[in-house]
């Protein structure tokens, strides 16, 4: 068959067209000169003119990071073709972000000119997202697995039997002699491993376990390339199983060792009674005719008995076992009694001297038989497993307290997302509550109601900040402020959040107390402390006591509350009437995922945030607790000198008209927020600019396209759905060189900064607390612009 070249006309072939991924011909100035079906839905458009139409170059258009499509042709016109090229993009239409795997070549004519590129594009990214949480669950899994001994593993079973292994420990060195990831690449490896006489028992072991009749454990042996065996535990079990197959969760440990003391003491009488001496782990001889059974000093030891303490009987061992444990044990014996297990195992908890518990392993063997078959004689071993129990309980908990940070981790990142939209509703409302104040005159009988709405907008503003602030990690301002109007304050507001049944009163000294704090923390500190207290309350009614007093601290009082210094402090209490707590708990109440609330009902952050802050501010906390008399905390915050004004909060200011110099001047603003836009181009044309307003990025430069009149100053919001702010500033400065430009982000970061110094912006601002605010800001960028220079 002749081999196809593409048409140069710029035609496609059939296949080009139904191909379920994307393809393209571009030039290599980077238009798109052709697109398939599958690439003009993947960027979002109903037909290729409007994808052709819409992308202006490649590389700005397409790629998040404009420099790796020279990376991309650097590659293709070194080799001629482009494979499996991987990277993040846009969908044109909308801007959202995905990942592409990009295959193209090279089309040259005659004269061997290139004369365009054509590939494939097929859309990757939740399989580039799935990589990305499958590394981190697999950093995460381990450093646990490193606590564990022996190998832990990972591995998925698909419906032929074929394994493929998702995770492997370093355990499979100590082992098999090698490195996990041979394993991961050869899943049959330690197949070949497989001692020949334990090769079927293993197979079939595993065919069992897969059609869900048996857990996957037991023992088996290996030989090493050198030679030499070992014996493995296995204990593994099923995590999920699904149309694809079987995934399953297991542990191997070398039990080489103990194989070999098992052995030796079937083998004589005498090596028996030297192994007993010697072993590491406890032995046990039973006499199952009489009941008696020797223990070896090391089972004794093992539970706090000397060697006198601990009566030579299997009744006094069956007596200290665990109750929950007793029934699965008298099974296991059975289970080898009657011939259906070749080894007596079990694991239970046995109760020492102390009356601690300690978790055993038990196995054993019946070496005597009378000739009905009736078991005479067994010994075994025990081996103390309580650390290795503790681990998985360990595991169990850690994975909790990462599922509980994880979804703390989602809500903070909730609630960021809501907060700009949030907030720019909430400007919207200040914004336009100044001018109506001031539309309506200082006399007028709706001042009172605007007053009101003025309050609640505040007060919701505040309420954003308090919910942002341990999600948004905000920088730490300390401010000299008094501190009972800040209490009274969250008291307000904490009390319109009081479950039913719940009391709260308050015993505030009049003074102000004035202290160097973070507002918004200080209210986080409060909303914590009284959320706890009723939480404490454990849904019954109660009362809750917020108390703020001046307290003088002597060196020995400030030293038992947190080693802070002696001095003057203001101190702030919460107290409830529940049920306390006990000595234990109150050592640990400030540990960060530590928390006495069932599963899934707290945690465990919100006593060592409130911890943190109050170390942040030079102060202290401690808690007073008795079980049934309920708990009090008491934060000391060191006051503040007498000297500097304490921060108030002033009332809002009406609307200024600007300067003469800057009035006249031509501000254009963008923002995608329609009520903003409206509210800003009201209240700069109200303060005497000439204003043009745009909600989106390409609509103001269609119309700079359009209109060639000077522009004073441009503002723009960076978060914007399309053209982000940076975006709309590059193309701007292509168009108007040195035009002075003005960015708003409601998060102002290092990055932003760079990037925008990058492309010549003037001034980043964050976003502002009002509109008299903005417009104050706007006209300081235009005096700055018209001072002599």
């Amino acid at each position: 068959m002749a081999e196809h070249v593409p048409d140069a006309s710029g035609n496609f072939s059939s296949l080009f067209q139904f191909l379920p991924i994307g393809a393209y011909r571009t030039s290599p100035d980077g238009h798109v000169l052709r697109a398939n079906p599958a690439l003009v839905a993947l960027n979002g458009f109903e037909t290729e003119a409007e994808l052709i139409q819409a992308v202006r170059d490649v590389a700005v258009d397409w790629f998040v990071e404009p420099g790796r499509r020279k990376e991309f042709l650097d590659v293709l016109l070194r080799d001629g073709v482009v494979r499996g090229f991987v990277s993040e993009v846009r969908r044109v239409a909308s801007g959202e972000r995905i990942w592409i795997s990009e295959n193209a070549h090279l089309v040259r004519d005659a004269r061997g000119e290139v004369l365009f590129y054509e590939g494939t594009i097929e859309d990757i990214t939740d399989r580039v997202r799935d990589r990305v949480a499958l590394q981190q669950n697999t950093e995460q899994l381990r450093l646990l697995a490193a606590q564990v001994p022996g190998m832990v593993y990972v591995v998925h079973f698909d419906l032929q039997e074929r394994r493929t292994y998702q995770f492997v420990s370093e355990g499979i060195r100590g082992l098999y002699g090698v490195s996990p990831q041979a394993l991961v690449d050869d899943p049959d490896l330690v197949v070949r491993y497989r001692h020949p006489d334990d090769h079927m028992k293993l197979s079939q072991g595993l065919r069992d376990a897969l059609n869900g009749t048996n857990e996957f454990a037991g023992e088996f042996r290996i030989v090493l390339p050198d030679g030499a065996v070992k014996w493995l535990l296995r204990r593994s079990t099923t995590v999920r199983s699904d149309e694809t197959g079987q995934l399953r969760v297991g542990v191997l440990i070398d039990i080489t060792e103990r194989k070999r003391v098992e052995s030796e003491l079937l083998e004589s009488e005498t090596r028996w009674k030297l192994a007993m001496e010697g072993a590491g782990d406890g032995v046990w001889d039973w006499n199952l005719e009489t009941g008696e059974e020797f223990f070896s000093q090391r089972i004794k030891a093992m539970f706090g008995y000397g060697d006198d303490e601990l009566t030579n009987l299997a009744s006094e061992m069956d007596r200290r076992t665990h109750p929950d444990d007793i029934n699965q044990m008298r099974t296991d014996r059975e289970a080898h009694f009657s011939g259906q297990t070749a080894i007596y195992r079990n694991e239970h908890r046995v109760q020492c001297k102390d009356g601690s518990w300690k978790w055993v392993l038990s196995r054993g063997m019946v070496i005597a038989r009378d000739d009905e078959g009736k078991p005479l004689r067994m010994v075994g071993t025990h081996t103390d497993i309580t650390e290795l129990k503790m681990a998985e309980v360990q595991q169990r908990a850690l994975e909790m307290q990462l599922r509980e940070s994880q979804k703390m981790e989602a809500i903070g990142t909730l609630a960021g997302g809501v907060a700009h939209d949030f907030n720019n509703l909430l400007a919207a409302i200040l914004g336009n509550l100044v001018l109506a104040r001031e539309d309506v005159g200082p006399d007028h009988v709706a001042q009172e109601s605007l007053n009101e709405i003025n309050r609640a907008a505040i007060r919701a503003r505040q309420l954003v900040q308090q919910i942002l602030a341990f999600s948004r990690r905000q920088a730490q301002v300390l401010e000299r402020q008094a501190l009972l109007p800040l209490v009274q304050e969250s008291l307000a507001l904490m009390r319109s959040l009081l479950p039913a049944g719940v009391k709260m009163s308050a015993q505030l000294d009049e003074r102000e107390l004035p202290v160097m704090a973070d507002a918004t923390q200080m209210q986080q500190v409060l909303m914590n402390l009284c959320t706890n207290a009723w939480q404490a309350l454990q849904g019954r009614s109660g009362e809750i006591t917020v108390a703020l007093r001046l307290v003088r601290l002597d060196a020995a009082r400030a030293l038992e509350v947190g080693g802070i210094s002696a001095g003057s402090y203001a101190c702030l209490s919460v107290a409830d009437n529940g049920p306390g707590m006990e000595a234990d708990t109150q050592r640990r109440i400030f540990e960060p995922f530590f928390t006495t609330k069932a599963p899934g009902a707290g945690t465990g952050l919100g006593l060592a945030v409130v911890h943190g802050i109050v170390k942040a501010h030079q102060g202290a906390i401690a808690v007073s607790s008795r079980l049934g008399e309920g708990t009090r905390f008491d934060v000391y915050l060191p006051l503040a000198s007498a000297s500097g004004p304490v921060v108030a909060r002033p009332p809002a200011a009406l609307l200024t008209t600007p300067a003469g110099a800057t009035a006249g001047c031509h501000v254009v603003y963008i923002d995608d927020y329609e009520a903003m836009v409206f509210l800003v181009g009201r209240l700069l044309r109200k303060q005497g600019y000439r204003v043009s307003t745009f909600t989106s990025g390409e609509s103001a430069l269609a119309w700079m396209h359009a209109n060639p009149e000077p522009i004073d100053l441009l503002v723009t919001d960076q978060n914007m759905p399309g053209m982000s702010g940076l975006e709309l500033s590059q193309a701007v400065m292509q168009m108007r060189p040195g035009q002075r430009i003005a960015i708003v982000s409601g998060h102002v970061n290092d990055k932003l900064l760079a990037d925008a110094a990058a492309l010549g912006v003037q001034e980043v601002m964050a976003k502002q607390d009002s509109m008299d605010a903005l417009g104050e800001a706007i006209r300081q960028l235009l005096e700055s612009q018209l001072a002599p220079r």
